[in-house]
Parts: structure tokens; C-alpha cells; sequence
């Protein structure tokens, strides 16, 4: 038996990466899947994100572990997009009793010469879209009277970094998000945590417009340049986490054994937040 025999989770950018190590991890606990992808490139991401081909893959992962999985594009800035995905996972799975906000983009600029549509397409994704997940689920949740929620956020939002400012500002709301909503539904039976991972061994990261981040001087950096230089920010000398990491933290926010954990951040973090109070 797994702990999540019988229960339905939701999550938002499932289709590959952290996400798809969400949908396995938790069907591998005997959970049923609903996961939803834009499955598209943004005009602001240097790297190549989801495709179509990635989800149905997740899918097939997910239905070779024996659990019914519904899937879907859709964007996380779009409200109605995502209501429209929940009310089809309650419809097809009959309810949603986990939402992992996952959903997120990583692009770079200095604010003097970032652009509105830079700031607007991260903070409208990696916040806003937070904010149309739980807004799809709670309601329903309220009524059942249980749920839990994990939001990813990141160790850049409990640190500034440079170049970076507007996903920094997103991953600093989504914690605020978090802990105001955390309070508004304490006495509903759910619970609202986030997860703080330091860097992710994820395509948002394994690429080389994220290498320059740290070689800014190296014209064509690679990941084993930027070993050393993303070990840096981490006490326990590894250069980034892997997706099933975070993954099970999830699962530890979702089970029975954190019924009492609420408002919370969880820094996966390789101790990258020894050194901070919180």
C-alpha cells in the first residue's frame, strides 16, 4: 500500500523536470494524476522548454505505474485555463485533495535594462499562476474539508541575486502567498507549505544561458564548467539537487505525518540556508 491510495493530486508544469519527478514520485505512493503543461515555448526563456511530446511521455510513465492519469495544456497565467483544468481533474477523478504549484520559467535580466514583458511573463507565471492553482482547488477543498498545498518557490526567494530580480521578487511572493493563504484556511482541514530548493538538476538549469549566470566571461560554458562554480552555493559540496529530492518533500508536506505543518517553507537546499534566521 502507498500513503496516497485513493487520493488525487493536481499539478501545474508537469510535464517534464521537477514536475514529472511530482507525478511519478506520488503515483509511486498509489496516488492518481492530473497534470497540466503549457507545453510551449516562451519568447523569453533562453532555453527550450516543455513539449507536447513531453507530456504524453509523463502520461505514459505515469499509466505504466497502474494510476489513471488526466493531462492537459495549459497555461498557469491563464485563470480560466487552469479552473477549466481542475474542474476537469474533479470531473474525470472525482476529487483534488493534493495541488503542487510547480509551474515556473527562469529568464535573465539586469533591472536597468529588463523590458516589461520580461518582468511581466516571469512574475505572470511563477506568482500569478501560483495564485490561479489554489485559487482552482481551494474552494472544493474547503468543501471536503482537506487538502494540502506545495508551492515551489526557491532559495532566491529568501536571497536576492543579481540578474535576476523579477524571479527573485516571484519566488519572495510566492512565501508571502503561501503563509497569508496558510492562515485564511487553517480551520478547513488544509494545509499551504512551500519548497525552497537551491538549484535543480533540471533543464531550466542544465543549459548554457543559466551556465553564463556564473561564467559570465566563458563563451560557451558547460555543464562541466559550471560544476564548480553552482557547488559554490552550496556547504554540501554538490552543484545542484535532483528533481526526486523535491519530490519527496513534497510527499512528506502531503502525508499524514505534517497534518501540523502550515505556512511553512522547507529549504531543499543543500544547506544554501544555514546561515539565514528562516
Amino acid at each position: 500500500m502507498g500513503k496516497f491510495d485513493g487520493k488525487v493530486v493536481m499539478i501545474t508544469g508537469g510535464a517534464r523536470g521537477q514536475g514529472r519527478s511530482h507525478a511519478l514520485t506520488f503515483a509511486g505512493e498509489g496516488a492518481d494524476i492530473a497534470f497540466c503543461d503549457i507545453a510551449s515555448q516562451l519568447d523569453t526563456v533562453p532555453y527550450p522548454m516543455a513539449t507536447p511530446d513531453d507530456l504524453q511521455e509523463t502520461i505514459r510513465l505515469v499509466e505504466d505505474l497502474d494510476r489513471r492519469c488526466v493531462a492537459a495544456t495549459a497555461d498557469v497565467r491563464d485563470r480560466g485555463q487552469i479552473d477549466g483544468f481542475a474542474e476537469q481533474a474533479r470531473t474525470e477523478l472525482g476529487r483534488i485533495d493534493f495541488c503542487l504549484a510547480n509551474a515556473g520559467i527562469f529568464t535573465f535580466s539586469t533591472v536597468a535594462e529588463m523590458d516589461d514583458h520580461t518582468w511581466t511573463q516571469t512574475i505572470d507565471t511563477n506568482l500569478t499562476g501560483v495564485f490561479h492553482a489554489m485559487r482552482a482547488v481551494l474552494p472544493a477543498m474547503v468543501e471536503q474539508g482537506f487538502g494540502r498545498i506545495v508551492a515551489t518557490s526557491s532559495m532566491a526567494g529568501k536571497l536576492g541575486f543579481p540578474n535576476v530580480a523579477h524571479y527573485c521578487a516571484a519566488k519572495w511572493g510566492v512565501i508571502g502567498l503561501v503563509k497569508s493563504v496558510a492562515r485564511e484556511v487553517a480551520g478547513n482541514g488544509i494545509t499551504i507549505n512551500a519548497i525552497c530548493p537551491t538549484t535543480v538538476g533540471t533543464p531550466m538549469i542544465q543549459n548554457e544561458a543559466a551556465y553564463k549566470l556564473f561564467l559570465p566571461d566563458s563563451e560557451a560554458p558547460t555543464r562541466e564548467d559550471a560544476e564548480p562554480a553552482f557547488q559554490t552555493l552550496n556547504p554540501i559540496p554538490v552543484p545542484w539537487v535532483e528533481p526526486v529530492d523535491i519530490s519527496n518533500a513534497m510527499v512528506f508536506l502531503c502525508s499524514d505525518e505534517a497534518r501540523y505543518i502550515t505556512g511553512e517553507t522547507i529549504a531543499v537546499a543543500a544547506g544554501q540556508n544555514a546561515n539565514n534566521a528562516g
